[in-house]
């Protein structure tokens, strides 16, 4: 049985009051696995309110918050631009199922800030997103064979929910029950970071693979980035191969930088999954390519896709007002800075302790991995090693040697101190524009007296 959040009496008693409640409406009380705080032997801390890096619950606790949605509130809680957009826009209607002009404008600025995405259509979320891409990318190519990367989580559709990450990984179901085998043997799994295992992939699926979808940086298994020449190797392959690449920048996108990671990377795909920011927050994905393959799309093309919500007006008002909020230089260089600190902080606090970690980083989004019983392995792009850490991650395999029961035990220390994280060791953490240099040295200073419960923990 779960344990209760509370171990200072009442202090988070409503929301005991609520997960009581939502076990019995909803399948482990919760609308989505990662909520649920099972990975960290907690029940979940229902959420009243959110402003700018700071999170209410229903118990009048405060935290700052690092979770962020996952992603897409790099501007922070409530931004006062935002909730004017959506404000003005719900006055005018919520949904028309017609054509509104506020997707025209929100794809140009998106077709204008990726170079590699000519046209877009716009989704309810990241799993359509890529559902339809991969259908896009074997209606064009009339090929079945999809190469992912074991531990990527691209959405919960079935010929993805094999060896994936996110809520997969946290509770130990990398392939679910109620996909069939049909469905899931045209899907190939290979390790990220390793080339030649995508060699032999295509090799043996000579002229059948459709397409290799890809986070150009893994998040969904904590943050992982791509070797050096990685991705554009992934490119070249795809080329000769006659399949296509796609990027699923769900996560990356406008968060890693404003052109997302393809930008950071130089290496153009040949479709992209967006999602998250886009939506500023609320429910929203898009996919695109070239003129070339997306016109081959329903109306324009033979391949269909739909949704009755897809360009909700409410969701384009919101990452319209939220993409506004953005250019190429800020805020990106301040949350690089202020990722910098945190990682740094992280690290050199956990080294005090004797606490073998590793915080990988790209910008404003990082993971802390407790690496103490993680197998050596290369270094990979921007990561920040404590004393006596063993690994820096650069696969799905390394993630899962890291330390879960460490990493509950922080969580459980950094929730008590005010510090809301990610509840799972297989999640990115995201810094938003709202974040101050006087939150992330509180944060570093809370997280020093977690890594000393983690030390005792082990004595």
């Amino acid at each position: 049985m779960t344990k209760t959040t509370s171990k200072s009496g009442g202090r988070w008693a409503k929301s005991a009051e609520f997960y009581a409640r939502a076990l019995e409406l909803m399948p482990g009380g919760v609308s989505s696995p990662v909520r649920s705080f099972k990975s960290v032997g907690l029940s979940p801390v229902f959420i009243k309110s959110g402003q700018g890096a700071y999170l209410t619950d229903v118990d009048a606790n405060h935290y700052i918050d690092y979770v962020m949605s996952y992603g897409p509130l790099i501007c922070g809680h409530a931004h006062p631009a935002v909730r004017a957009a959506v404000s003005k826009q719900i006055g005018r209607g919520s949904t028309f199922g017609c054509c509104s002009p506020l997707e025209v404008e929100l794809a140009q600025i998106i077709t204008t800030a990726f170079g590699s995405m000519e046209m877009i259509r716009f989704v309810n979320s990241g799993t359509e997103a890529a559902m339809s891409a991969i259908r896009l990318a074997r209606g064009v190519t009339g090929r079945k064979a999809i190469i992912k990367m074991a531990g990527g989580y691209h959405g919960h559709m079935d010929a993805m929910l094999v060896s994936a990450g996110s809520g997969a990984t946290t509770h130990g179901v990398p392939s679910s029950p109620g996909v069939l085998p049909r469905v899931a043997e045209s899907t190939i799994v290979v390790p990220f970071n390793d080339l030649p295992a995508i060699e032999a992939a295509l090799a043996s699926q000579a002229g059948d693979v459709a397409a290799i979808i890809v986070e150009p940086i893994m998040g969904n298994i904590g943050v992982v980035l791509p070797r050096q020449d990685y991705l554009r190797t992934l490119r070249d392959l795809c080329h000769a191969a006659g399949a296509l690449l796609i990027f699923d920048e769900v996560m990356t996108g406008f968060r890693v930088g404003y052109s997302g990671a393809q930008s950071l990377y130089g290496v153009m795909p040949d479709i992209t999954c967006l999602g998250k920011i886009i939506g500023g927050g609320l429910p929203v994905g898009a996919y695109g390519g070239s003129a070339a393959i997306m016109n081959h799309v329903s109306p324009a093309g033979p391949i269909y896709q739909a949704g009755t919500l897809s360009g909700n007006p409410l969701a384009m008002a919101a990452g319209l007002a939220t993409l506004r909020l953005l250019d190429p230089q800020e805020p990106y260089g301040q949350l690089e800075l202020l990722g910098r600190r945190l990682a740094d902080g992280l690290a050199a606090a956990a080294a005090a302790q004797g606490i073998p970690v590793t915080v990988a980083r790209s910008g404003s989004m990082l993971t802390l991995f407790f690496t103490g019983s993680a197998p050596a392995s290369a270094t990979v792009g921007a990561a920040h090693t404590s004393a006596g850490a063993k690994s820096i991650i650069s696969n799905y395999a390394d993630a899962l040697m890291c330390d879960t029961r460490d990493y509950a035990r922080f969580f459980s220390a950094m929730l008590e101190q005010g510090i809301m994280l990610p509840p799972s060791q297989f999640e990115a953490w995201f810094i938003s524009a709202a974040h101050t240099p006087d939150d992330i040295d509180m944060t570093i200073e809370k997280a020093g007296a977690a890594f000393v419960h983690c030390r005792e923990a082990h004595l």
